[in-house]
């Protein structure tokens, strides 16, 4: 189980405040992460992935409240949604209008995930919201598993790198529409 001292998470919330970026170990690998509302720490967070911005990203929350005021799910999307967190499972909802694009891509919805990993629990928690995650790779290469991996990856980068454990998943997370359960992403598709 991965736990951090209260002070590294602090020191971790401290500067997603601050509009820095930060690497943590997630389900399947590390993330790159920011405060979702920094467009600079963003436009930052793409550049360094080299991903294009009209793909969107995927917020990950502590609770589904802090992911509330991103997305405007349906009740009977929400019957979809909610058994299946705290978990592995990001969801692509209907976002609310005012999400910058920079966020949703060329999408009028916004991928998003309660997850269940002990320290992404701590660090959303500790921060009071929801956070960008992304893989933390270059575009097109293989996802960081480790620290030492997130650190030679990005070595010219200044990173608040949070060590810790992944939960050993093979495959990335899976995505769902909302809309439909249909699956967008899985190593073994199932509608839900």
């Amino acid at each position: 189980m991965s736990y951090l001292s209260p002070f590294k998470i602090h020191m971790a919330s401290h500067a997603l405040n601050q509009g820095k970026l930060i690497a943590y170990p997630t389900e399947a690998v590390y993330g790159l992460g920011c405060d979702p509302l920094n467009e600079a720490a963003v436009m930052h967070l793409l550049r360094i992935k080299q991903r294009p911005m009209h793909k969107g990203l995927i917020l990950i929350a502590s609770d589904f409240a802090q992911l509330q005021p991103y997305i405007n799910p349906s009740p009977s999307m929400l019957e979809r949604i909610l058994p299946t967190w705290p978990g592995a499972i990001t969801w692509v909802v209907p976002a609310q209008p005012w999400v910058p694009r920079y966020l949703r891509g060329k999408h009028d919805s916004l991928a998003v995930r309660v997850s269940a990993h002990p320290l992404v629990q701590q660090l959303c928690s500790n921060y009071a919201g929801a956070i960008v995650s992304t893989s933390a790779n270059i575009s097109q290469q293989a996802p960081a598993r480790t620290a030492l991996e997130v650190q030679k990856k990005f070595q010219t980068e200044d990173i608040l790198i949070l060590t810790g454990a992944t939960e050993h998943h093979q495959q990335a997370t899976a995505i769902y529409n909302a809309q439909n359960g249909d699956c967008l992403r899985a190593s073994k598709p199932r509608k839900i």
